[in-house]
């Protein structure tokens, strides 16, 4: 049995992948959340062999819960299950220590076939991203990375957290930190992405999957 944990916002979809997939007889569902902070907190008291992941989650997007799934527990691998079909978000998902990038738009049996791959270690993409993951990866080493990399990991937290209406207050209390602390941040993030106005950030979040829409 492959013991799986899913981490997806829409309780629907949530759901009906857990029941499907005990019915396989193979996968067993040890846990799940609706956020990525809720995410990283099960996580802390269970050992999954992969974990099912989204990309635009509250709290914690899937990019940065792989980061630190990784990061904590090296041993599990890591699954996105999408409907972000930019090359984009394949790329960071990849660089951040992803197994697979699987697009919601698959079939069924692809994702069992998907699953079983990155349980044995191997890469997966969806067919329709392997070209362009390719262009992807030359158009980096010509331009440079985008600078969303050189932001820390604090700082990729409070962006999502201003971008999702927070206030400096209420990040703080989340990532028990100071107000005042939560404010150098935000201005470094403007400084080092170039962006004047929350409104900018809130764009800049969405474009790079920090937060959907």
């Amino acid at each position: 049995m492959i013991k799986v944990f899913l981490a997806d916002d829409h309780q629907m979809f949530r759901q009906g992948l857990n029941s499907m997939l005990t019915k396989t007889g193979e996968i067993e569902i040890i846990g799940e959340a609706a956020d990525g902070i809720l995410a990283l907190k099960e996580l802390e008291s269970i050992q999954p062999d992969v974990a099912i992941i989204d990309i635009s989650m509250p709290g914690l997007n899937g990019i940065e819960l792989c980061k630190r799934i990784r990061k904590q527990q090296a041993k599990v691998k890591v699954l996105i299950l999408t409907m972000q079909a930019d090359p984009y978000f394949t790329t960071e998902a990849l660089e951040a220590g992803a197994h697979g990038y699987l697009l919601k738009e698959e079939s069924f049996s692809s994702l069992i076939d998907s699953i079983k791959a990155v349980h044995n270690g191997k890469i997966v993409l969806s067919p329709s991203l392997q070209s362009h993951v390719l262009e992807d990866a030359v158009e980096k080493s010509k331009q440079g990375k985008d600078c969303t990399i050189h932001l820390t990991k604090r700082e990729r937290e409070i962006l999502q957290q201003v971008a999702e209406g927070s206030t400096n207050q209420e990040i703080a209390d989340l990532l028990f930190i100071s107000p005042a602390t939560v404010d150098t941040h935000r201005k470094n993030i403007m400084k080092k992405l170039g962006i004047h106005s929350v409104a900018g950030l809130v764009k800049y979040a969405i474009r790079h999957g920090f937060i959907s829409v």
